[in-house]
């Protein structure tokens, strides 16, 4: 029997139980639901959020290969504020501060996100890059530790590198770095993995372009400056680089078309006014081209090259001095820039201010014994000097022997640099020491050849100098190649050669009225010549010997190859009362380049003047022992 049936409380207690059994499962079950809802909810809601972060990172990467780092930047703020502890998005926000140049704010994230995490590709490559940024600063502080800045710029990269090997932009960073360093085919190889790891890195193209472009690659440097541009048409740096390798293939319409693109995009670059100044002086617009040249230097005032090519217009209109102030203001900012004081001495030179191109040339030795520019400009006052004062007078100085001193140190640490060898050559021929110039070897360059004519000058060689000139001159392959061997020609008043090449010049296009102001200038140094010849003589048939020998020097330094002045100092010197040996032995010095200079000489005539140079010789030999007993120094060896 059922006993529900019997019992019918005891059914009830039952269905009660079961009923709050339902009830309590129920509420049980709808207690869990909600749980797992809201679990649900909450994992569903991060997952949008992440996705949005995500979506803004990836649209921030996509616009810094844009180059629209001002918009990259917004979005990884926004992505930073969500997310601050996601190392890569905080070092990515950093990187777009640095290419913006916000550098402070730039280090600031670099910084939180290497808190995070130290070994984090981007914000490793990221230091490097804001290092290399603050280069471009005037402050003196950083361009004194300009190759300490970059070794850490280097280091950066590298601890990078390790981590990722593959990261595209430690790579391209660490190109910019190796080209700053002027490693450039360390540089091109890195700009060249960061593009085979990301074939859309615009700026790594850009890199590598300006890397051929500096090795003189211009088609290659054109191709990926062009395919740069293809990824951002906003892409600056490019459009400089195309504008220049264009200009440096003689396509100056295109180069401008680029350039003023360039200029557009970013007004505030130096160096694309500099290339712009270029630019103009190639169209022969040397007033556009000074105005690029000054918008350079106020950009960025620490840009030698616009201070040489101001200077180098100066002088083509022969206003040296403003040149040499030209240059004077760049030395200001930048005291130990060899190549503004060699320019300093070289033009002190074409104002025939010796003595000031001897402090200049001897300041670079001082800094760079090893710079033969400055070696070869040093011989080369030395030898002005030589045919301006009686050379006994300066050879005996402390100056000359310092000079002979520097050059020699010069020598031992580049001993296969003929240059410099051709320079001691050339103040051991003004010291009156024979000098085997074939001992030397045979020039191969045309720098060499100009430094073998000189050191060949210096032992009245005048023949044979010329002929190393002729080859030089007929290897100019353009007006400005020309015009520089004419202009050192008339430096050195090597006036035949200077001469032959101003005529050079003038056949090729546009160069005729420099052409015609240089040989107006070669004229006037010879007549100035023959004017101060027939005062000395005139001096000398009054007796008044003294001032006869200056003017005598004064026609000799204008025109060194006028025989016949030659031959009138050396007879002038040998009728003075009481001569020194140097006067001697100067007088001795100009009879011989008075033979070298006349070839045609009677043998008789020949046999005379080397007999009175060998009695000469000894005469000179005999005063400087009487000389030297009564100042109380040794015999003379």
């Amino acid at each position: 029997m059922n006993k529900t049936k019997k019992n019918p409380q005891s059914r009830a207690m039952f269905q009660t139980l079961i009923l709050t059994s339902v009830v309590c499962a129920a509420s049980f079950g709808l207690q869990s639901f909600t749980k797992v809802q809201a679990a649900n909810t909450t994992v569903a809601a991060a997952d949008v959020m992440k996705g949005r972060v995500s979506q803004d990172v990836q649209n921030a990467d996509e616009l810094m290969l844009k180059g629209q780092y001002d918009q990259a930047n917004d979005l990884y703020r926004a992505a930073v504020n969500k997310n601050p502890k996601d190392a890569s998005t905080v070092a990515s926000y950093g990187l777009a501060l640095a290419k913006q140049f916000k550098l402070d704010a730039a280090d600031e994230q670099l910084d939180k996100a290497l808190s995070i995490n130290s070994r984090n590709p981007i914000a490793l490559s990221g230091k490097a890059q804001v290092i290399l940024n603050r280069l471009q600063s005037s402050n003196e502080t950083i361009i004194k530790n300009r190759d300490s800045l970059l070794q850490q710029a280097s280091d950066y990269c590298d601890r990078a590198l390790a981590v990722d090997s593959r990261s595209p932009d430690a790579h391209y960073v660490k190109g910019l770095v190796d080209k700053e360093q002027v490693k450039l085919d360390d540089a091109a190889s890195e700009f060249k993995k960061a593009i085979a790891q990301d074939s859309k890195f615009g700026e790594a193209y850009t890199g590598l372009g300006l890397v051929q472009l500096a090795q003189g690659s211009y088609g290659q440097a054109a191709d990926n400056f062009k395919t740069a541009i293809s990824f951002n048409s906003k892409n600056s740096t490019a459009h400089y680089g195309l504008g220049k390798t264009y200009l440096k293939q003689g396509m100056v319409d295109d180069a401008i078309k680029e350039l003023n693109i360039a200029l557009y995009q970013n007004p505030n670059s130096a160096p694309v006014h500099l290339t712009m100044g270029s630019a103009y002086e190639t169209q022969g617009n040397t007033v556009a081209a000074i105005n690029e040249y000054q918008k350079a230097i106020g950009i960025k005032p620490e840009t030698p090259d616009a201070y040489l090519n101001i200077a180098g217009i100066r002088e083509n209109r022969s206003d040296i001095e403003l040149a040499i102030a030209e240059l004077r203001s760049g030395l200001e900012l930048m005291p130990d820039n060899n190549d503004l004081r060699a320019r300093v001495g070289n033009d002190s030179l074409r104002l025939e201010k010796v003595d000031d191109a001897i402090k200049e040339f001897q300041r670079i030795l001082a800094n760079d014994p090893q710079n033969s520019q400055a070696a070869q400009g040093l011989g080369r006052a030395y030898y002005l000097k030589a045919q301006k004062e009686t050379s006994g007078a300066f050879i005996a100085s402390n100056d000359f022997e310092q000079a002979q001193q520097e050059i020699d140190k010069a020598i031992q640490l580049a001993p296969n640099d003929m240059t410099l060898r051709l320079a001691a050559a050339k103040l051991n021929a003004l010291s009156g020491k024979q000098v085997d110039l074939a001992s030397l070897g045979t020039p191969k360059t045309d720098g060499e050849r100009v430094a073998y004519a000189e050191a060949l000058l210096a032992q009245n060689k005048f023949a044979d100098a010329t002929q190393q000139m002729n080859t030089v001159i007929g290897n100019a392959s353009d007006a400005k190649q020309a015009f520089a061997v004419a202009d050192l020609a008339l430096m050195i008043r090597d006036l035949d050669s200077a001469e032959a090449a101003y005529k050079k010049a003038s056949t090729f296009n546009g160069a005729q009225e420099r052409s015609t102001r240089g040989l107006g200038n070669v004229a006037k140094a010879r007549e100035n010549a023959k004017q101060d010849l027939n005062l000395a003589k005139d001096l000398a048939k009054r007796k008044q010997f003294a001032s006869a020998i200056d003017k005598f020097h004064a026609a000799i330094f204008d025109n060194p190859r006028v025989a016949d002045a030659r031959l009138s100092l050396a007879q002038t010197l040998e009728k003075m009362s009481q001569p020194k040996s140097s006067d001697i032995r100067e007088a001795a010095i100009q009879y011989r380049a008075y033979m070298a200079l006349t070839p045609d000489m009677p043998p008789k005539e020949v046999e005379k003047y080397n007999k009175k140079i060998a009695s000469l010789d000894e005469r000179a030999f005999k005063l400087a022992q009487k000389e030297n007993k009564q100042a109380g120094i040794g015999g003379v060896h």
